[in-house]
């Protein structure tokens, strides 16, 4: 067994096809096949059942890619430490982040993260949470910048940031002539989200009280599949919504016929935290990435009280 051998089978694991899998490793796919077929051989297990149509990981398959994906991670690690001699912030970051927060904050942090950490290559993803778990559970991102707490023993979260909602209404609605927005007001509605998947749908919901309420509106199954695209509703005059606060210095406040209000009650906000493998090694490169997104957070949203140094078991 060897480093190339896991390069392999992780390979075919992602790619669920040996062709392409060969191509990602720059080999041919009889050599590729073989190497894995002798991998098994090795082991006396089987770790993926081939068809003609399909590939498909077995149990067995599935606890050796858990081993796979971590040897890959230290193996990695060693190269990171060497480089680390020179400069301990060189290299890649994987950073994902969901779809309703990345196009507001990386546009805020990218070139000062640049200006100050120029051997960090920042490579980022932008997907809805479950996409973006899985990823870090698969050891294809380094870090997510979420919205929800995560239960996974093996996966630590730094609050970064609160980050209020705001109400966004048309511009012709009856809260148009009210001081304050209450959470009374948010019952009384027509309250439109986003598609299922989407982290934002559920605190809406949350805070709205939508769960208790008879969902039997004309709007109760227009769902959007983008922030944008929930924003244009409501312009359209089809209803309000609540928006991260971030979102308030998007393109979309411009002769949209939205107007985005305060909520006026504590509880109408989300956390944002930094989530990553307590076994990830360059602990120096989460925190610099950290304490460059924090030192540069608009007033719109609440920083979260320092925390101590990444510590990864």
């Amino acid at each position: 067994m060897n480093l190339r051998d896991i390069k392999y089978i992780l390979a075919v694991a992602e790619m669920r096809h040996f062709g392409h899998a060969a191509e990602r490793c720059c080999v041919s796919q009889p050599t590729l096949s073989g190497q894995i077929k002798k991998l098994e051989e090795e082991l006396g297990v089987v770790i993926f059942e081939r068809t003609n149509r399909s590939v498909e990981i077995t149990p067995i398959g599935a606890e050796l890619l858990t081993h796979a994906r971590l040897l890959m991670e230290q193996a990695n690690a060693m190269e990171q430490v060497a480089r680390a001699h020179q400069d301990p912030l060189a290299g890649p970051l994987r950073v994902g982040a969901i779809p309703t927060l990345s196009p507001y904050l990386m546009p805020l942090i990218l070139v000062p993260l640049k200006r100050s950490f120029p051997q960090l290559k920042l490579v980022l993803f932008e997907e809805i949470t479950e996409s973006l778990l899985r990823r870090l559970q698969q050891h294809e991102l380094d870090a997510a910048l979420l919205a929800t707490p995560v239960t996974d023993l093996d996966l630590a979260a730094l609050p970064l940031f609160d980050e209020p909602f705001w109400l966004a209404h048309p511009r012709n609605h009856p809260l148009y002539d009210k001081d304050e927005i209450l959470e009374a007001d948010l019952e009384q509605i027509e309250i439109l989200l986003l598609s299922e998947g989407h982290c934002l749908t559920h605190q809406i919901m949350e805070i709205c009280h939508l769960a208790e309420r008879q969902r039997d509106s004309e709007m109760a199954d227009l769902r959007a599949a983008s922030l944008e695209t929930l924003l244009q509703l409501v312009g359209a005059g089809f209803g309000c919504t609540l928006v991260p606060a971030l979102a308030i210095r998007g393109g979309w406040m411009t002769d949209s016929g939205i107007i985005a209000r305060p909520l006026a009650f504590d509880a109408a906000y989300r956390r944002i935290s930094l989530v990553y493998r307590r076994s990830f090694p360059r602990a120096a490169a989460l925190d610099a990435f950290a304490k460059t997104l924090c030192a540069h957070l608009p007033n719109t949203v609440r920083a979260t009280p320092p925390q101590s140094a990444f510590r990864p078991n």
